[in-house]
């Protein structure tokens, strides 16, 4: 389960991204999340995923 506060959202996220998984794609599949909803939820904090640097941003 994912933490519901953007910033760690995105603390969470971006260090799966980084130690884990190859994609956005790749995690959601993983932990069965839903890859809009998060990146809703962080465009809402104004984030992007940068799918060549595979990380928000």
């Amino acid at each position: 389960m994912l933490p519901s506060d953007p910033i760690m959202l995105l603390s969470v996220v971006n260090m799966k991204l980084r130690d884990r998984y190859a994609s956005l794609d790749a995690l959601c599949e993983d932990m069965d999340e839903n890859r809009a909803d998060i990146e809703s939820r962080l465009a809402e904090a104004g984030y992007q995923y940068d799918e060549a640097a595979n990380r928000f941003a």
